[in-house]
């Protein structure tokens, strides 16, 4: 199974980070969240990765492009430029990048990568949340439930402590409780082909009317996941992927 990341969005809300490079680039620990993304789904067997690339796109190709020197001594004869890299180290992965326009909404990129996803079911996530959901369940629950698509639905970490207030007074502090019972949107797709006929255009969003028809039709499975989930939208949530990486008890470090 083909995995599908998007990864060409302009990520504003994290400006002081996404000015100079795509949000999926920005480093968590020494590495870029994407890398950290595509571990998460190689360690459950899926190696063969199409990412949707767009603003700042020529970094994420570069990056990938040069991966074997990343973690490799190398020596460059400045007389001839030739270099020997030595102990390469490289993932078994294969990964194919494809322009899919910097302005290309997501279901645009959806449809701008079709001809890469063959005619077999494919998994697909953002290039901006990590977590400790379990693809190869979720895959075999997909395939149960025989919908067009199956989605992560997450608890959203809770970002502020909450107050209980009576006549004025507070009788109860919760430190930073879960998202209650909310259940929201984590990324973490699997879907048939087919969903890419509930595109209409480059200007389609994938969170708006493709699931919506999807959900509107009982072609849309949930798929409960109530252990962690963690998207990086703010230099907020950055550092708190810092902190936990730091700590060496990252969560979604499964591999």
């Amino acid at each position: 199974m083909k995995v599908v990341i998007l990864a060409g969005g302009q990520g504003t809300r994290l400006s002081e980070e996404t000015t100079l490079r795509p949000k999926p680039m920005v480093e968590v620990g020494d590495r870029p969240l994407l890398w950290h993304i595509m571990k998460i789904y190689a360690a459950h067997g899926l190696t063969d990765f199409v990412i949707c690339c767009g603003y700042r796109g020529y970094m994420i190709k570069e990056y990938f492009s040069n991966y074997s020197l990343h973690d490799a001594d190398v020596t460059i004869d400045l007389r001839d430029g030739q270099a020997v890299v030595h102990h390469r180290v490289a993932e078994p992965w294969k990964v194919t990048l494809v322009d899919t326009g910097e302005l290309t909404q997501t279901g645009g990129r959806l449809a701008r990568i079709a001809s890469y996803i063959d005619d077999e079911d494919f998994a697909m996530t953002y290039g901006d949340a990590v977590s400790t959901v379990d693809i190869a369940q979720e895959i075999a629950f997909h395939r149960e439930q025989r919908t067009l698509a199956t989605v992560a639905a997450v608890r959203p970490p809770a970002r502020f402590g909450a107050l209980e207030v009576e006549k004025g007074l507070v009788t109860r502090f919760r430190e930073k409780p879960e998202g209650e019972d909310a259940w929201i949107n984590g990324g973490f797709f699997v879907l048939s082909p087919k969903v890419l006929d509930y595109i209409s255009g480059d200007e389609s969003r994938w969170e708006h009317e493709p699931l919506e028809r999807l959900a509107s039709e009982g072609q849309l499975s949930a798929y409960q996941h109530d252990g962690f989930w963690q998207p990086m939208d703010t230099a907020r949530d950055r550092n708190v992927l810092q902190d936990l990486w730091r700590s060496g008890e990252a969560p979604w470090m499964v591999w």
